[in-house]
């Protein structure tokens, strides 16, 4: 059997979706793809192996008074961010394709996928960004940070919000980007916090990188070169941490078993 171009599996990618339910099932969020099949939240599968002190803290945060109605702020907060980012990319990919096209500038890479060059993609990021909408005050320095980092960093656009799963580890969940990161073919994930993250606290975004990256080559045969991890904060640029081909690949492998440890773990006590 002949296997499609990558460039083909990849766009395939924007027309296969996710029903993400967070309601149906107590233990977290699941998604069901278009033929009913039911995978299990990355994130979900994240916070239920988290080390047991993250737990704990978490646990102690949460008996705080008014630490819920934080948490909703801060994930609204986070939703304008990302719907922001999100806006600019997909308009900024649209105008870059449409440029590329009329000139007849597409460079095939290494990679099986194809590239408008990298000065048409910034004149795209520029013109996108210029015309995004107003975000709400209290997510606009946020989405200020994660605009500033997408211009000076991003180099060329692949695909934007684009859900994966994987069958053998039963999970699924919805990547932010696969862009170049100066050059390099990086699979992203945006983030936002008041605080800086310690190494330790990135732990986790690190292994979401890696599911997604997993999931991605699964589905396509397409291998990101690197992973970024971009933590957008209320003033100032974002706290970004890259990941080398080596990070990621044992990110891949510590999901791959955190994965594994999940559904022991479910079968123990559905046991």
């Amino acid at each position: 059997m002949i296997q499609p171009p990558k460039q083909d599996l990849l766009a395939g990618l924007r027309k296969w979706t996710l029903e993400r339910d967070d309601e149906s099932d107590p233990g977290g969020r699941i998604y069901r793809d278009p033929d009913g099949n039911c995978y299990h939240s990355i994130t979900r599968v994240l916070g239920a192996t988290a080390p047991a002190a993250q737990k704990q803290a978490l646990e102690r945060w949460l008996e705080r008074p008014g630490s819920t109605q934080e948490r909703d702020s801060a994930a609204k907060r986070g939703t304008f961010a990302h719907d922001n980012a999100e806006y600019c990319l997909k308009t900024a990919r649209k105008l870059a394709i449409h440029a590329a096209n009329k000139r007849g500038l597409w460079k095939p890479g290494s990679d099986g996928l194809e590239r408008a060059p990298s000065a048409l993609t910034r004149w795209a990021l520029e013109k996108a960004i210029q015309g995004s909408p107003k975000v709400n005050w209290s997510a606009a320095g946020y989405a200020r940070g994660l605009r500033s980092f997408i211009l000076e960093r991003v180099t060329a656009i692949h695909a934007c919000e684009f859900s994966v799963y994987h069958p053998e580890m039963s999970t699924a969940g919805t990547c932010d980007a696969l862009l170049d990161i100066d050059g390099k073919l990086t699979i992203c994930d945006w983030k936002t916090s008041a605080r800086e993250r310690s190494e330790e606290m990135l732990l986790n975004y690190k292994d979401q990188l890696g599911a997604y990256s997993h999931s991605l080559r699964w589905m396509t045969s397409i291998q990101p070169e690197a992973g970024a991890i971009v933590v957008a904060r209320r003033s100032g640029a974002p706290q970004v941490r890259m990941l080398t081909a080596e990070e990621l690949a044992e990110a891949e492998q510590r999901f791959a078993q955190r994965a594994a440890d999940y559904w022991l773990g479910l079968e123990r006590c559905s046991g």
